[in-house]
């Protein structure tokens, strides 16, 4: 089986998760601006340094919704894969109307990631397939209204990622061009902790780039964020889920 038509197949057989049972659900809708900078640093012929900053606002700008600080090392193991692995720092903020962060103060988790990459082409069309495992230390908060941390959760999550981009001009993205570009990432959450939230979230993205040189691009897309709540409300018992639209700015600069 091809790779190209593996993201295909693994839509169909995620469709499921998404209907969820008949159970009544919360739904919390949220406008999103989500500002990303990301960098791969060649440090040798295989190996590259991989930083990244996330910072998700909404109202597209005005309020923090999510701070994400990831640090990390690629290995090209071929052309046309690559292994990786690092740390994530993130905090989520009090938001929307059920938020997560339900005690009225930011919830920190610590990650740690390991991924493969794979490249692929359709055409003009150029494929990129990320599986990621991700280890996850959820914050617990000591009493409401506290910042103080008594104790930590555990979870495992599994994400799938599909990139496409497409160029405007000529058969390839070459410097000073403007190019197509779209993704779309499923998660899923499974160990005991994990919850109702095996569907964890889907995100979706469509929009711009222009690449200034092969390693200097800036990309504005259009991103629609699904998530359910690991924690079902506490007044009703329904699982509650976020819908989030919003854009993506995303810097992509690499030594």
């Amino acid at each position: 089986m091809s790779l190209r038509n593996f993201g295909v197949i693994t839509a169909c057989w995620l469709v499921p998760f998404l209907s969820l049972g008949q159970q009544k659900r919360l739904v919390d809708h949220n406008s999103i601006g989500w500002f990303v900078y990301n960098g791969d640093h060649k440090l040798s012929k295989k190996w590259s340094l991989h930083t990244e900053y996330q910072w998700r606002r909404i109202h597209y700008i005005r309020t923090w919704q999510q701070s994400l600080a990831r640090l990390g090392a690629n290995y090209k193991l071929t052309d046309k894969v690559k292994l990786g692995g690092g740390y994530t720092y993130f905090v989520t903020f009090p938001y929307g109307e059920h938020p997560v962060a339900d005690q009225g103060v930011p919830t920190p988790e610590h990650r740690l990631y390991q991924d493969i990459q794979l490249a692929d082409t359709l055409g003009r069309l150029t494929l990129s397939h990320r599986f990621r495992f991700e280890e996850r230390w959820l914050s617990q908060l000591a009493e409401t209204g506290s910042r103080r941390i008594s104790g930590w959760a555990y979870e495992n999550r599994i994400r799938y990622q599909i990139t496409a981009n497409f160029p405007l001009q000529g058969v390839s993205i070459d410097d000073n061009e403007f190019y197509l570009t779209f993704f779309d990432e499923l998660f899923i959450s499974f160990g005991r902790n994990a919850g109702v939230n095996i569907f964890n979230q889907n995100r979706i993205l469509g929009g711009l780039g222009y690449q200034f040189r092969d390693n200097f691009s800036l990309e504005l897309g259009y991103l629609n964020q699904i998530t359910q709540h690991a924690e079902t409300d506490p007044v009703s018992g329904n699982p509650v889920f976020e819908f989030n639209n919003g854009f993506r700015l995303n810097v992509v600069f690499g030594f």
